[in-house]
């Protein structure tokens, strides 16, 4: 078994880029600049921005459907990036310093299962929840503020 985890694509927030701080928060949007590593994890790239970058604070729905699990929350995204990250049968930077709650969605966009998954334990449990056939896609979200990191596939 293998899985793929794919940063969100950039295409849609491209027109937020280089917006100014008031045209940002007329969207809801706010502009910050990363001033401490590891945070500000970056939903396109994957990875914990360096500080000093502008990164974009937006709400984001991570799991649209018509039912009860249908979920959003606040993501970053760093302004100019330009393509989603891919990762096959390992898990983005990312994950390495988090503790993550894993959540399996069947196709009908329940939850079959989930997990919390300790720094360094990702693989393990995207593999285990993987083992039920029932789940078609995983969803990664940071335990301590609740935020998606990423959703993550059989491949």
């Amino acid at each position: 078994m293998t899985y793929r985890i794919k940063g969100l694509d950039p295409t849609p927030y491209r027109p937020l880029f280089g917006l100014t701080d008031a045209e940002l928060a007329d969207r809801g949007i706010v502009r910050m600049t990363v001033t401490k590593k590891p945070s500000f994890p970056c939903r396109v790239s994957l990875t914990d921005r360096d500080i000093g970058e502008s990164v974009l604070l937006l709400n984001h729905v991570s799991h649209d459907v018509a039912g009860p699990y249908r979920a959003s929350h606040a993501i970053f995204v760093t302004e100019g990036v330009e393509q989603a990250a891919e990762y096959v049968d390992e898990v983005p930077p990312v994950f390495a310093t988090r503790v993550l709650s894993l959540r399996g969605f069947d196709a009908n966009g329940m939850m079959a299962d989930a997990l919390l998954t300790q720094p360094g334990e990702a693989d393990a449990g995207i593999r285990q929840l993987f083992d039920n056939p029932a789940i078609e896609t995983i969803h990664a979200h940071n335990a301590v503020r609740g935020c998606f990191a990423a959703r993550i596939e059989r491949n």
